[in-house]
């Protein structure tokens, strides 16, 4: 069985840093690309980053690119995104999902993990 469990959210002020993980189990991150995403309040979920299966490719969203890093460890079957220089507007539940191709994007997650609240403070 997929599964995915996300942790590492918390309480930050703003410019601070934050590592979230997501710990695949019941299949190896060579089998898919890992996205992560966020959700607000009456929004739907949108994508912060991506990682290939192979680990080689990685894609950021506009709003966070130059501030998270997304990576894997295949021996730990754990992706991974180092969030520095946090704004309010990163506030949100973020959630890890693995996709049913390469391509990055909600319609395509093939299993979603549970969301861990990332809460920047000003």
């Amino acid at each position: 069985e997929v599964q995915l469990q996300a942790s590492g959210g918390g309480l930050v002020q703003a410019g601070g840093s934050l590592r979230l993980s997501c710990a695949a189990s019941g299949f190896t991150l060579a089998d898919y690309a890992i996205g992560w995403f966020r959700q607000v309040p009456g929004k739907g979920r949108v994508g912060v980053s991506c990682i290939s299966s192979s680990g080689g490719s990685t894609d950021y969203a506009s709003s966070v690119k130059g501030r998270f890093t997304i990576s894997s460890d295949s021996a730990k079957n754990t992706v991974y995104l180092q969030m520095n220089s946090l704004k309010r507007e990163d506030t949100a539940v973020y959630y890890c999902a693995a996709m049913a191709t390469e391509l990055c994007y909600p319609a395509n997650v093939g299993s979603w993990g549970q969301g861990t609240q990332v809460t920047v403070s000003s």
